[in-house]
């Protein structure tokens, strides 16, 4: 996944770019001038669906929706406290009722005023299950979800649909006036404003609820600094500024093109002959020998994100559903080995559930994680073997293959079983497969924080019907500590709490974390100033030229 939304805060790309972040560039004003009318290219991958906020979890689509929308709250880039966008105040005396009032005036790029109403209409279409937004799941703590969201109780593969939900709007919504709504939970939720800056709180122009929503998205209309031009499929999505924007991020240059790629190698070249101007991660190819250094010198660099690889099981397969069985193909993973060997010590090893950097996630908790060929045989016995070929699957329009590779490998040496990796083409149909339960092996994920909390590591990944609970695990164990986790009277009794369901999590092992990101990016000569979010994407609103 992702996170959303901007918030500036001065990184210094280099000593020269420090230079110009702190007003002491010898360009003048031509440099003033080439930004405001200037434009750039990045990269980016074909996104899995149509551009609405609540039914875009992946990174492809996810990165150009947090540019299109602004919401009630943004993320600073340095890691800091949520603090507030579009919203004028959120207040709550119970952490059960809020009143939120959001700033007059603000526009959609068909020119039409943001009101409380876009919030609330936004909120109750994703959280009315027919409608299928794959987001749904993050109202879960509004009062009157259980009315509107209903889930298939055997399975997109099984006889028995859905239930029809008995309400078509959530309860807990209220507009107050143009400016102001109350929102009540079923339960006090310590964490609910933080969640506020992520896509699926986005608010939807009236527009948006007299058309289809996948003719919308391929044409969408937002509320941020850039507004949509024009997108050709698999080729270039084109964004340029939006001049009726009055919040604090407006952009600094004009246009923006998406190039979206199929080979990060070729992407790679590109920003060294400065045919791509900014490459968020950089292929593997490029991390030997610290040859992205001397490529790229002053125009690369390097940080860390919040950010986890996982293998995901698909348990809808009764193949995988023995747990002693995940946890031997986990245990018979050299995380340490894959860290060096492939990403040239730039990746850590996962030994955790929930990536550190995020708040109120603990360390060392994957008992999983560890190496450990000797018992990872016994329980593949106890678990009755594994007959077949056992094919992992990942995109391979990223960089990718190498360390997918290595994982079939070390278990086809560790386990003795027929193991290889298998490339599909693109991330869009990649993520298609996953979304329909049709995978027939392990495959390639990773965890992108949506908002700076633990809770995000554990509701939407391992609860069930969580939004990005793509295996279809189930645990009614986990679903209970997780309901009393987000319920708890503060963010520290909360983090405990959740404590307790990754434990629960770490026995079943419904995925198997890798490592956690290190991130190399490279850019342009032409840019002369950018900052990254706190995930490591591009803040576009940064770029000078």
């Amino acid at each position: 996944m992702r996170v959303s939304k901007r918030a500036t805060s001065a990184i210094a790309l280099s000593a020269a770019v420090a230079l110009v972040a702190t007003g002491c560039s010898s360009g003048g004003d031509g440099e003033t001038a080439a930004s405001g009318d200037g434009a750039i290219v990045i990269h980016g991958v074909q996104p899995e669906n149509p551009l609405v906020p609540s039914n875009t979890t992946e990174t492809g689509g996810g990165k150009v929706v947090d540019w299109l929308w602004t919401g009630l709250v943004e993320y600073p880039n340095d890691g800091g406290a949520p603090r507030n966008a579009l919203a004028e105040s959120i207040n709550t005396t119970d952490s059960k009722v809020f009143t939120i009032k959001i700033k007059k005036g603000t526009k959609f790029h068909d020119g039409t005023e943001v009101k409380s109403k876009n919030f609330v209409d936004a909120w109750n279409w994703a959280a009315y299950s027919p409608n299928g937004a794959q987001n749904g799941s993050f109202f879960s703590d509004i009062q009157g979800f259980d009315q509107t969201y209903t889930s298939d109780p055997d399975g997109a593969e099984g006889p028995k649909k859905a239930p029809a939900p008995t309400a078509e709007k959530l309860s807990g919504l209220k507009v107050i006036d143009e400016q102001t709504f109350e929102v009540t939970l079923s339960a006090p939720t310590a964490v609910f404003p933080t969640k506020l800056g992520y896509s699926a709180f986005m608010p939807l122009p009236d527009a948006f609820f007299t058309m289809k929503p996948e003719e919308f998205g391929k044409k969408p209309i937002g509320n941020g600094p850039v507004k949509f031009v024009s997108w050709d499929d698999n080729v270039l999505i084109k964004l340029t500024r939006f001049d009726d924007y009055s919040l604090r991020d407006k952009m600094k240059i004009k246009d923006v093109d998406v190039k979206l790629y199929q080979d990060e190698t070729a992407a790679y070249a590109d920003v060294l002959s400065n045919n791509l101007d900014f490459l968020e991660s950089l292929p593997t190819s490029a991390l030997a020998g610290d040859k992205w250094k001397t490529d790229l010198g002053e125009r690369g660099r390097s940080t860390v994100t919040p950010t986890t690889a996982l293998i995901a099981f698909p348990i809808y397969d009764k193949r995988f559903q023995n747990a002693k069985l995940r946890r031997a193909v986990s245990l018979s993973i050299n995380r340490q080995e894959i860290s060096d060997k492939i990403f040239f010590g730039t990746r850590k090893p996962a030994d955790s559930w929930a990536n550190p950097l995020t708040p109120g996630a603990k360390p060392g908790n994957c008992t999983a994680c560890k190496f450990d060929p000797a018992t990872a045989k016994t329980l593949l016995a106890e678990a009755g073997g594994f007959s077949g070929e056992m094919v992992f699957y990942y995109n391979s329009d990223s960089s990718h293959k190498d360390w997918m590779d290595a994982v079939a490998q070390q278990i086809k040496t560790n386990l003795n079983i027929n193991a290889r990796a298998e490339g599909v083409p693109t991330f869009a149909v990649f993520r298609q497969n996953v979304n329909a339960h049709s995978m027939k092996g392990p495959y390639r994920a990773a965890w992108q924080q949506d908002y700076p909390d633990v809770e995000n590591w554990i509701n939407p990944l391992y609860v069930t019907g969580g939004s990005s609970n793509d295996g279809l695990y189930s645990n009614p164990e986990v679903d209970a500590l997780a309901k009393q986790a987000s319920a708890a009277p503060s963010l520290e009794a909360s983090h405990e709490a959740f404590s307790k369901a990754v434990e629960k999590v770490d026995q079943d092992v419904p995925s198997i974390p890798i490592y956690f990101y290190g991130q190399q990016s490279g850019h342009s000569e032409k840019i002369k100033k950018l900052e990254l979010n706190n995930v490591g994407e591009l803040d576009i609103t940064s770029v000078e030229l």
